[in-house]
């Protein structure tokens, strides 16, 4: 009688065992959600002239660089800087299709200059430039949410910066569309960063403490189709994943 007891008590434990590990598996590493991408970037390239990222990884290289390399896989780590002839900073992107979801990466800025924004865009969405919807930016002195779908890449507001003819009531708004927390970095050494978006909120986390969250509408945005990585100096990046959280 003992035994049977004690067989079954063990059927349920292991029975128990197994749908937490489900669930777990389900909902992702601390809540994250289901991890749809992830890239080591231990790998190689075959050539040292142009851009051969790979696993699915673009870049504007190509145009906005004369085709010259501005990524370079080494050292197991994704090295991006912006060379000489460029017009505008690098951008390396990869499809990430959520609604709710996270980027957790480790990164390294090398210069007290150099800077790493994490672009979320959705092209299929023609009222705003290039599809821009947010970003956060992260520098060795601080960390910025912005909302550009909203703010300053909506097509209508963008013409009336181009044309300087903002009017005094918009640029009050405009300001709204930003903010800027201090957060000092040092340069040369791996940082963990993670941005989590659940609905209109943008939460940011280096090291696993948050350092800085916001709350803008055109972070709600239906669909993030596409990450950017926004490279106007140098930075490096690795261990990218990319979470989506299941409505």
């Amino acid at each position: 009688m003992i035994t049977n007891h004690y067989a079954a008590l063990c059927m349920l434990l292991f029975s128990f065992s197994c749908a937490s590990s489900v669930v777990i598996a389900e909902n992702g590493d601390q809540g994250r959600g289901t991890l749809i991408f992830e890239d080591d970037f231990e790998r190689t390239e075959s050539q040292e002239t142009k851009d051969e990222i790979g696993n699915g990884w673009g870049s504007n290289s190509r145009w906005r660089a004369a085709g010259n390399k501005q990524v370079d896989l080494k050292n197991g780590a994704m090295y991006i800087f912006m060379h000489k002839d460029a017009d505008h900073a690098v951008s390396v992107t990869h499809p990430a299709e959520f609604r709710d979801g996270a980027i957790e990466l480790r990164f390294m800025l090398e210069d007290a200059k150099d800077s790493l924004g994490l672009n979320f865009a959705d092209l299929k969405y023609k009222k705003v430039h290039a599809g821009h919807l947010f970003m956060a930016k992260v520098s060795t002195r601080n960390v910025e949410l912005t909302d550009m779908k909203t703010g300053g890449m909506d097509l209508k507001i963008r013409e009336l910066r181009k044309a300087k003819k903002v009017p005094p009531t918009l640029q009050e708004l405009l300001k709204t569309k930003r903010k800027r927390f201090p957060h000092q970095l040092k340069t040369g050494q791996w940082y963990s960063l993670l941005v989590d978006v659940t609905g209109d909120t943008m939460t940011v986390s280096i090291d696993g403490k948050q350092v800085g969250s916001f709350s803008s509408e055109g972070i709600a945005h239906p669909t993030k189709r596409t990450l950017r990585l926004s490279v106007p100096k140098n930075a490096v990046v690795d261990d990218v994943k990319i979470y989506s959280r299941a409505e």
